[in-house]
């Protein structure tokens, strides 16, 4: 599975058989072990795609507790949605992949979204060495109102280790409090040698004994200054403003999280041969994402 592209995509899973195979391989790379008790004594039922435990009966499959255990989406399709996601670099709407699926909008939007929330990385690692840090504002504009009115927008925080991964979150101001707190949660407190933000007064106090902290005079119109400029994570901006404008359209704020994990998920794995390999492990551990949830007021 290694630089997966459309045409070895449709070469190596031409029917369900292979993508159960290739979902066992990496399920259980050492063979099939019971879900129940660990037993290894498994007896295969091939008409049924299902396994019988030796020792206490009990009767699984393949796809039993992962996200694709309650669909009745072929994996043929969650493969392609999946590759699709990955190799998109702005993204792809529900509403395309319903056109590419050849399957209902509800199914197509349900589909990405479930996808979307296994790319979440529970545990991330801490940036290091040259961090950028900024934040953003996204959302759509309010008529009548003049420029750089936030009313109708969210913001979000970004920081990004130089030549390495990124960390987005949504947040709520753009006050000293939640951006020290966020630096600090996303950035290695002795492996960070300089923290870059523009001029922005929040950010002010960030650096300490083993972290300086440079700042770039976005209102002197200055954006570099030999090493110093915050360009990579404006270029992260960039990009999720081209993805929510150019493929999407529109994202709620209760879904934007998500819509965050994905961009980061394939900005971090940029360079990875292995990232349909590496996605479909996580389908096989992520949480199920209910329907209920995603559509429940919040």
């Amino acid at each position: 599975m290694v630089d997966m592209d459309m045409m070895k995509l449709i070469e190596q899973f031409p029917d369900e058989a292979h993508c159960r195979a290739a979902l066992e391989k990496l399920r259980w790379p050492d063979g099939v072990t019971c879900l129940r008790c660990g037993n290894v004594n498994i007896r295969n039922h091939f008409t049924r795609d299902t396994y019988d435990c030796g020792s206490c009966s009990y009767q699984f499959s393949v796809i039993t507790g992962t996200i694709f255990h309650d669909t009745h989406l072929p994996l043929r399709k969650w493969f392609v949605a999946m590759y699709l996601m990955c190799e998109s670099k702005k993204g792809i709407s529900a509403l395309q992949m319903k056109r590419t699926l050849n399957v209902a909008y509800k199914t197509a939007w349900y589909l990405c979204h479930r996808i979307r929330a296994a790319m979440t990385e529970a545990n991330p690692s801490l940036l290091k060495g040259i961090v950028e840090v900024d934040e953003t504002w996204v959302g759509g504009k309010k008529k009548n109102v003049g420029h750089g009115n936030r009313d109708n927008k969210v913001m979000v925080k970004g920081a990004l280790e130089r030549g390495g991964n990124v960390r987005m979150q949504v947040g709520k101001h753009a006050s000293r409090k939640e951006l020290h707190a966020f630096i600090r949660s996303t950035v290695h407190p002795d492996d960070t040698h300089t923290i870059m933000t523009d001029d922005w007064a929040a950010y002010r106090g960030i650096g300490d004994d083993n972290t300086q902290h440079v700042v770039v005079n976005h209102s002197a119109k200055e954006y570099v200054r030999g090493a110093a400029h915050t360009n990579g994570i404006e270029n992260v901006w960039s990009l999720l403003d081209r993805s929510i404008m150019g493929a999407f359209h529109h994202v709620s704020e209760k879904h934007l999280d998500r819509y965050l994990d994905e961009l980061e998920w394939r900005f971090n794995n940029r360079e990875n041969p292995y990232l349909f390999r590496d996605t479909l492990v996580k389908l096989l551990t992520a949480e199920n994402l209910e329907y209920r949830v995603l559509t429940e007021q919040q």
